[in-house]
């Protein structure tokens, strides 16, 4: 009876609210009438309040969602929410990634999810994406929406990741901020405004020696985007070995001067947020 009680709260909450913001995340007030973007990976990208007036829409549909963690149900899952605008009800993320779990040591920084909205089915899961689940751990969630995650990334705000980069350095992050200090057409800093005396971050948009980048997405200034990136230290001469820069002298200088040794985030995908600025 229990377990039915929960299973039906929960069913409520999903159809109610849905998941904690599409794409990079927990939304809040949105304004209206924004337009539907893609991530880079074809995900959609969309207003909370569409995805809570339309929920039957997106099952089926691959999203990327940004939350705190909020309990780990398994090896191979846990639950997200977020109290400020879903109370306490989890939504389960399983991760068949085919990477480890990846959960970040801080209970304040977020993850973003990218994966397909489904009714979980145990059995169908773990044939599917060869997982074994233990069944008595995920009751209460079978036969309820969950995201099947294709990828997991930490998602500090830019000032986390310079106040104390040494727990990020090659990390995959997703880290969602204000275009500030346009330097070039791939270089340019998020700004960070949330925690006092913390740095802003520098992004670099290069294209690896060895493999092949699309051009960089056109920035502006105060403009909120999200960027998906590995986060290294700035260190020239590496930087010149692994990337095709395309810098000028003078660029570079500038930029080994102020950032040598400081964190940068390599930037993989660069595209609009969905977070509003009053976040």
């Amino acid at each position: 009876m229990a377990n039915q009680a929960s299973k039906q709260r929960q069913k409520r909450f999903f159809q109610s609210t849905l998941t904690i913001g599409l794409i990079a995340g927990l939304m809040g007030a949105c304004a209206e009438n924004a337009p539907v973007t893609q991530t880079p990976s074809g995900a959609t990208n969309v207003q909370t309040e569409d995805v809570s007036d339309n929920t039957a829409d997106y099952i089926g549909q691959t999203v990327t969602v940004r939350s705190e963690p909020l309990e780990v149900v398994g090896d191979s899952s846990f639950t997200i929410s977020d109290e400020q605008f879903f109370g306490t009800e989890p939504i389960l993320v399983i991760n068949a990634s085919g990477e480890p779990m990846m959960l970040p040591a801080d209970d304040d920084v977020d993850v973003q999810v990218t994966g397909e909205v489904r009714n979980f089915v145990i059995a169908d899961v773990e044939e599917e994406f060869d997982l074994t689940l233990d069944p008595n751990l995920y009751v209460d969630y079978e036969e309820q929406p969950a995201i099947i995650a294709q990828s997991i990334a930490l998602a500090p705000e830019p000032g986390e990741i310079t106040s104390n980069p040494e727990q990020y350095y090659g990390e995959t992050l997703a880290v969602t901020g204000e275009v500030e200090d346009i330097r070039s057409g791939s270089a340019f800093t998020l700004d960070e405004d949330q925690l006092f005396g913390a740095e802003d971050l520098l992004v670099i948009y290069a294209t690896p020696r060895d493999g092949v980048q699309q051009p960089l997405p056109a920035v502006t200034d105060d403009e909120t985007v999200a960027v998906t990136g590995e986060l290294r230290p700035f260190v020239v001469a590496d930087f010149e070995r692994d990337y095709d820069l395309g810098w000028d002298l003078e660029l570079q200088e500038q930029l080994e001067a102020e950032y040598s040794n400081r964190p940068v985030l390599v930037a993989t995908g660069i595209y609009p947020s969905a977070i509003p600025e009053n976040y």
